[in-house]
Parts: structure tokens; sequence; C-alpha cells
């Protein structure tokens, strides 16, 4: 077992198109002996958001708060703090901060895909 306080690992900071304002950190990773699974939290200040992408990946993600929008099947849908995000894999997705505090989010991918 290992013990994890995510605020300790020093974030990778993306600030620059197709990203703006968002921080993420690996919390459990191959760095760490996960052989099946990478998770990772990111953080997007208020006006920010992930680039608009596609993988070959499913990603599951857990709001843990804030409030956003999250697009995907084409559509933008708004998201808040105890949502949950089932993201198929090939599907157009992208998730912006149009709250007005930090939206900070845990997303699963396989051990497959980049950590970061």
């Amino acid at each position: 077992m290992k013990l994890i306080k995510y605020k300790s690992i020093a974030p990778t900071n993306f600030d620059k198109d197709p990203a703006k304002g968002v921080a993420g950190r690996v919390v459990v990773g191959k760095a760490d002996g996960a052989q099946n699974f990478c998770m990772r939290v990111f953080e997007i200040t208020p006006g920010g958001h992930t680039p608009k992408h596609a993988h070959p990946w499913e990603h599951e993600i857990f709001v843990h708060a804030g409030a956003g929008d999250v697009y995907g099947n084409g559509k933008w849908n708004p998201i808040e703090k105890g949502n949950v995000i089932f993201m198929p894999s090939a599907e157009e997705h992208q998730i912006k901060n149009s709250g007005k505090e930090n939206l900070v989010f845990v997303c699963l991918v396989p051990s497959t895909a980049p950590e970061l």
C-alpha cells in the first residue's frame, strides 16, 4: 500500500494553446508500481480548458470540486462537484472551467496511455 497526498506532487502546467490554465499531477502511475491504470488529478483555473482531442483509450473522470462544462457526443454538458464522466475511446472531448473556482477532477486511464 502507498498513501499519497496529491498536493505533494509537483504539477505539470499547461498554459499555451490548445490548453489554458491546466495543472496535472500523476498521483498513481508506473513509478508507483501500478500495472493496469494511471490516476491523474487535474486542476483548471476559471476560464481555463483542456484541448479538444480524442484518443484510442477510454477514461473515467470524477469531478471533485468546482463547476464547468464537458464536450462529448458533439455537445457541451454542464458538470459540477460529484459528477462522474465516462469518456469512450475515440470520442472527441474537452473540459472547460466556466465557474468561479478551480475545477478539480480525477481521471483514470489505462497504463498503456501516456501518463501526462
